[in-house]
């Protein structure tokens, strides 16, 4: 079942680093973003959000995803999960895998899709993207791996500074993630593998749809 931030309500967090950033402060992010080589699609909506990422891969593509609330919210998970498209679909094939040794090497080689999908967990306002993972089966796409990368986010992981970006990682997306592999997995989080996505320096490789709702850890 899809896990909502909303599931995890109770869970202190500092919610100064979660809020509905002013027109100004996306704009900055938005063309420090692009500065940095990044694409950007600023979209109103949770719909518009998973029609623009539909859009961004085309049929006959290798799609893989690593575990993001924000594309449980916007309807990708379900929506590649169900078939109902012209991609290959590489999570469908790996855990169509019996044996463990197998299916833990194809989530590796997963890491070179075609199209990786993912959440992040701060974007500073200076341009970087900020995200940690307990096993790095999500970030170890982003830097180099996959051949394309596509982040989908809330504007409401938009913080001032890098260091900011850092300080949201370990006050709200951490405790909120930890509550939620407490209950999916039945084992605690941890920031064990972090990246800092300064810049992308290959062109037209990673997109970041930034939505205009407040989404996902």
């Amino acid at each position: 079942m899809a896990q909502r931030k909303s599931d995890y309500a109770e869970t202190d967090i500092e919610t100064g680093l979660d809020e509905i950033p002013d027109e100004d402060a996306v704009d900055e992010a938005v063309a420090n973003l692009e500065d940095n080589g990044f694409e950007v699609v600023v979209v109103d909506s949770s719909e518009e959000a998973l029609d623009a990422v539909q859009s961004q891969i085309p049929a006959g593509a290798s799609v893989m995803n690593g575990h993001s609330t924000t594309l449980e919210e916007i309807g990708f998970a379900d929506y590649l999960d169900s078939g109902d498209h012209e991609w290959e679909s590489l999570p469908a094939e790996i855990w169509s895998i019996d044996d463990d040794e197998k299916r833990q090497a194809a989530r590796r080689e997963a890491q070179t899709a075609e199209y990786f999908l993912g959440g992040i967990n701060a974007i500073a306002q200076t341009g970087e993207l900020v995200a940690a993972d307990r096993s790095g089966s999500r970030i170890g796409a982003y830097p180099f791996a996959a051949e394309n990368v596509v982040i989908v986010t809330g504007v409401n992981k938009i913080v001032p500074t890098l260091s900011d970006a850092l300080d949201r990682l370990e006050s709200v997306a951490y405790p909120l993630e930890n509550e939620r592999a407490q209950e999916a997995y039945g084992v605690e989080s941890a920031i064990a593998k972090q990246l800092i996505f300064r810049q992308e320096l290959e062109e037209d490789r990673t997109t970041v749809v930034l939505v205009r709702e407040q989404l996902g850890y």
